[in-house]
């Protein structure tokens, strides 16, 4: 794939923690002059210091046991992302993509979608691996920027913080699940003035009312602590 894409004459960072395969990259850097070789974990990456200035595209096939991660550190450079191109496994994949009132919706779908919207545009047989894994796999397209900008959010970790909690036990209901930040009776109101229903669960509520209810009880919170 590094290869591949040096060849259209891009700018083309490989970023790659294996020694053995950063070395097998670094040959490539004889044959292709625009290929840089960063040797370490994307998890402690600063996307933004090799974007220096330019927007990106991102590929990669992303180790199935550590995907969120990354996504949430990729997402954290949302700024100067224009696309990522990803291999993940389907379950992840149906994850990032799921609307509400599906199975997949969760946490995951919300974080992602805000930040971007994701598309799956291929699915992976598994034997198209050597060896084979054991779960399927799929080729995901984010494109930039996904909800955030229509969304008026003041703090993107809050909101998340909030959604997290929303979705701490997918089965319960709203009221029950922000116990921690509101008594039942706070969040029926709060439920109440939005038009929704007393018993409503996240896994019903898209993101913008998502960001409604965490702005309706924010502002609760804020006047029971005398902030305004």
């Amino acid at each position: 794939m590094t290869g591949q894409l040096a060849a259209t004459g891009a700018p083309v960072c490989a970023i790659e923690l294996d020694a053995s395969l950063a070395r097998k990259l670094q040959h490539l850097t004889q044959q292709f002059s625009n290929l840089t070789v960063v040797r370490g974990d994307v998890l402690q990456t600063d996307i933004a210091a090799i974007a220096a200035g330019r927007r990106v595209h991102i590929y990669g096939n992303l180790p199935y046991y550590i995907t969120s991660p990354i996504l949430h550190h990729l997402f954290s450079f949302a700024d100067v992302i224009d696309e990522m191109h990803i291999v993940i496994q389907t379950e992840v994949a149906e994850r990032l993509t799921a609307q509400p009132n599906s199975k997949p919706y969760g946490y995951l779908s919300v974080a992602t979608q805000l930040y971007a919207r994701p598309e799956i545009v291929l699915r992976i047989p598994r034997d198209a691996f050597r060896p084979p894994p054991e779960v399927g796999s799929a080729l995901v397209t984010l494109r930039f920027p996904g909800d955030r900008a229509k969304l008026g959010l003041t703090n993107d970790a809050a909101y998340l913080d909030f959604v997290k909690l929303c979705f701490a036990q997918k089965r319960k209901t709203l009221v029950n699940n922000l116990r921690s930040i509101a008594s039942p009776d706070d969040v029926r109101k709060a439920l109440e003035r939005l038009g929704l229903r007393l018993d409503a669960r996240a896994e019903q509520l898209n993101l913008p009312v998502l960001a409604r209810l965490h702005r309706e009880l924010s502002s609760w919170r804020r006047e029971q602590n005398g902030e305004m």
